[in-house]
């Protein structure tokens, strides 16, 4: 990498950071109750004072599940983008945050029907089993279709199925259930605890590391498939590895935060567009912190637009990530049509 790549990279990372903690400082103080900077940096040192609950139950849970879980979505969309090579491939569009959230909402219904309390490890067990549903069903179609565009559209069809299929059993649900499956259904950070965030942290930051040490055969990966097996890379097992890590991270997104729409296909590609590659080693740190800011600011516009009323995260994560798959869409089509 020549100098000038180095600095810009580097100028890139500090940006990111530093967006990055202005939206955490930001995120805490803003809210139905408006803090004082000065105030909230002596809760968080001495654990004291009249919004300490405020800040300490309620605000950091949130946040930093927020940024793990925006990071998570963001990774898990370049791992796919990576798997297919499409650039609008995401846990979303492929269905499998749709399925996952079906697996999750029989879990909820049966468990809260029967009397039983549903763990935070439950609900990310559920989930991911929806997510390899969903990435077995598009394997098997894959397998038929060599079109990645009609592979695509079938993977919208299966979220569509499962959205309906959900649709069908919250009707029938009882009222109890329906209420606690209407508001995790539309997405949405809040009411996290701090159990919460350990077992996201720990099931995401493994995932991210295990992602980091696959950078090397990624990248060979996305030099075509025999380059890799020429390299040493084990394809097989690589193609493997490579939908587990992506399930495992849409997963716990869905299992804590229900469905986010578009993360995971927006992100990844702003991050290639403000570095100006697509290598793995770069990309994976990128698209986490890049998520994490994208899903903080979501998040904040969220909760502060047209307070006490909160709007659901996927709802404002689409209105920002919707026009940047268009413009991606747009600039592709221009370069086919500039190469032709």
């Amino acid at each position: 990498m020549d100098e000038k790549r180095k600095l810009r990279c580097t100028v890139c990372f500090l940006l990111l950071a530093a967006l990055l903690a202005v939206l955490l400082v930001v995120n805490v103080m803003a809210g139905s109750a408006r803090l004082e900077l000065g105030e909230v940096v002596r809760i968080l040192l001495n654990r004291e004072g009249d919004n300490a609950a405020i800040i300490w139950g309620i605000r950091l849970p949130r946040l930093l599940t927020a940024a793990l879980l925006g990071g998570a979505l963001s990774v898990s969309g370049f791992l796919l983008q990576t798997f297919f090579a499409n650039p609008i491939a995401g846990p979303f569009v492929l269905g499998i945050s749709s399925s996952a959230k079906l697996v999750v909402a029989l879990t909820m219904i049966f468990s809260l029907a029967h009397g039983l309390a549903v763990s935070s490890l439950t609900m990310v067990l559920a989930a991911f089993l929806g997510a390899m549903l969903s990435m077995g069903a598009i394997l098997l179609v894959s397998a038929r279709l060599r079109s990645m565009s009609l592979l695509i559209v079938c993977g919208v069809m299966i979220g569509y199925i499962c959205s309906a299929i959900t649709d069908i059993v919250v009707t029938f649900a009882s009222d109890s259930n329906i209420v606690n499956l209407h508001n995790w259904s539309l997405g949405s950070f809040s009411g996290r605890e701090w159990g919460d965030v350990r077992i996201e942290a720990v099931v995401v930051l493994a995932a991210l590391v295990l992602a980091f040490l696959l950078s090397k055969p990624m990248g060979a990966y996305q030099l075509g498939e025999s380059y890799a097996r020429n390299m040493g890379v084990n394809v097989t097992r690589f193609r493997v590895e490579l939908i587990l890590l992506s399930s495992v991270l849409s997963a716990c997104v869905t299992a804590f935060a229900g469905p986010i729409s578009f993360v995971g296909i927006a992100v990844p590609h702003l991050m290639k567009t403000l570095f100006r590659t697509a290598r793995p080693i770069l990309m994976i740190p990128a698209c986490f912190l890049g998520g994490a800011v994208f899903c903080l600011l979501c998040d904040l516009i969220a909760r502060t637009l047209f307070a006490p009323t909160e709007l659901s995260i996927s709802s404002v994560t689409a209105v920002f990530g919707v026009p940047v798959v268009i413009w991606m869409l747009l600039k592709r089509q221009r370069s086919k049509e500039g190469e032709a």
